[in-house]
């Protein structure tokens, strides 16, 4: 495998630095430097990262744009209420209502017995078993009908954004089953453990913290494997992957698929450090955000996808509190920025810097050169494998897309 492919924080000594400096940001400084409040508003943010890095996963290295993750994140992010709002109207807790042991919204819509597909959710694993599997067959449902017939670029793009319209209006409309435009709230315990106490939202802040790492330890076998290289050339030169015998529409279905994965996990996080889910989270507005998210991070970079997401969203905070009506100019404008100036996002300037000061080299014959030569490290060459020349014959390019 080429040694280039691990750069721009992917793989390789350089992103391995990268990962432990993001994961002691994450599990130190930022429990030590901040209070409760902010900590947990951290922790959404990282809900969120978890769509950047499927971005990076589907659209960076795959180069298919799905404006609709925000599907995944608010599916996964409803199996994850269902549950804790059983949990949260259990007889004794909802004697109150016309009919106990049902959720106060439904009793509302005057439903009288708990809906069947609301059943199962009575149950933690099947909960848990349901939060990676309906979104993953969701989106192999659209993959298939879509990359089967070679849909595409911009067309894909398009669905998405459709699909995320079409089930924000049918949560929405469905008020008596989902909790309609309000979402499900009310979310108190998880296994009879409260969730609202200071103690379990430090635990679930680290508890996300940890799914993230592992989610980006995951997304890097997975690029630096033979399916990675696969991505790339499917991303650069598709036609060229089809010719050679691969099937471009089953890697494509696989990668949608995983994306879809990850964003759940993130939903259900998000559902328990906040304590609600609602259709806002799933419509077109977030979906375009969370692309936003991987775009100043940079679409090329796992662990810059998750800086991405961080600052958008406390950029979000700081400036919709101040100045609510022009957060959307101001959201547009830093992705018009980005796109146009820095292509490859925060991770590109990164990666730009970091090569001038480790690059620079002292003057010949200078006692700082001379030390230089017997302390650093050497810096080896481009190494190359049996892969190589069929990799650079299919046209995969490993650098940052621009």
């Amino acid at each position: 495998m080429m040694k280039a492919m691990y750069q721009n924080m992917l793989g390789g000594r350089s992103g391995m630095i990268g990962l432990l400096i993001l994961a002691a940001i994450i599990f130190l400084v930022l429990p030590l430097g901040l209070d409760l409040f902010r900590l947990n508003l951290v922790g959404k943010y990282l809900t969120y990262a978890f769509v950047a890095v499927s971005l990076v996963l589907l659209w960076g290295y795959g180069g298919i744009l799905s404006l609709g993750q925000g599907i995944f994140f608010g599916l996964g992010g409803y199996c994850m209420a269902m549950f804790l709002k059983l949990e949260a109207s259990d007889p004794e807790s909802t004697k109150i209502q016309t009919t106990p042991g049902i959720p106060d919204f439904m009793d509302w819509n005057q439903l009288t017995a708990l809906p069947w597909f609301w059943e199962p959710f009575h149950s933690l694993t099947f909960t848990l078993i349901a939060i990676l599997a309906v979104p993953t067959l969701f989106a192999f449902i659209i993959g298939y009908a879509m990359f089967k017939r070679r849909v595409g670029g911009v067309y894909f793009a398009i669905i998405t954004q459709v699909i995320a319209l079409i089930l924000t209006i049918l949560i929405v409309g469905q008020q008596g089953y989902t909790g309609g435009v309000n979402g499900i709230t009310d979310l108190k315990t998880l296994m009879g453990w409260d969730i609202r106490t200071d103690s379990a939202k430090y635990i679930l802040y680290f508890i996300n913290g940890a799914l993230l790492i592992a989610v980006i330890l995951v997304s890097r076998v997975i690029l630096g494997s033979k399916f990675g290289m696969l991505m790339l050339a499917m991303r650069d030169k598709e036609e060229r992957v089809r010719f050679s015998g691969y099937d471009v529409a089953d890697f494509k279905i696989f990668v949608f698929c995983l994306a879809a994965m990850i964003s759940a996990i993130g939903g259900a996080m998000f559902t328990l450090q906040v304590g609600f889910m609602s259709p806002t989270f799933v419509g077109i507005v977030p979906s375009i955000e969370m692309v936003i998210f991987a775009a100043v991070g940079g679409r090329m970079s796992l662990i810059g996808a998750v800086y991405g997401a961080l600052l958008v969203n406390y950029g979000k905070t700081v400036f919709s509190e101040s100045y609510p009506e022009l957060w959307l100019f101001l959201m547009g404008g830093l992705f018009i920025a980005v796109v146009m100036f820095f292509p490859n996002g925060l991770a590109g300037i990164y990666d730009k810097y970091e090569k001038k000061l480790f690059t620079r080299k002292p003057r010949k014959g200078s006692a700082s050169a001379m030390s230089s030569r017997t302390l650093s490290d050497p810096q080896p060459g481009p190494v190359r494998d049996a892969a190589s020349p069929p990799a650079k014959g299919m046209g995969i390019s490993n650098q940052p897309v621009n």
